[in-house]
């Protein structure tokens, strides 16, 4: 039996940006993860968008975020056409910098069982395409064995 293991996306996904992502993806050149909060309230919104989903303000400030993340919600992914060993741990994730925002990814190099949610993880970048890069998280096997407060 042959033990499965997540693998990165496959090469030359193109990106797409316009005025209300391109710092999204700019950052993640740079190996940062950032998210968009309403400059008037405070909201934090994932993916980017020109308006606040709260108070329709088109005012925003960029955070670096931490890349700490947990998994919200997966599903594993066995094969795509033309790409039958692929396999993929699509990921929802919390932020916990950026409350209420969560961004969708994939968590890459475990083995698919280790995916549940709660899992904690750590934000890395992988470059797909001419200098773009995608982030991908790993477990954080760190924060998956410290103590939890208060025991």
């Amino acid at each position: 039996m042959t033990t499965l293991t997540t693998t990165l996306p496959p090469a030359g996904i193109q990106i797409t940006t316009d005025a209300a992502t391109e710092p999204f993806w700019q950052a993640a050149k740079e190996n940062r993860l950032v998210a968009p909060r309403c400059a008037d309230c405070g909201t934090f919104r994932l993916p980017p968008s020109p308006f606040c989903p709260t108070c329709q303000s088109q005012n925003v400030d960029w955070v670096t975020l931490s890349g700490r993340a947990t998994v919200f919600s997966f599903s594993i992914v066995n094969g795509v056409p033309g790409q039958p060993e692929l396999t993929l741990a699509a990921v929802v994730v919390d932020l916990p910098d950026a409350p209420g925002a969560r961004l969708v990814s994939n968590v890459v190099d475990t083995d698919p069982a280790a995916v549940r949610i709660g899992t904690p993880l750590t934000v890395d970048f992988v470059e797909i395409a001419e200098g773009w890069k995608l982030p991908v998280f790993r477990i954080d096997s760190a924060a998956e064995s410290a103590p939890l407060a208060g025991t």
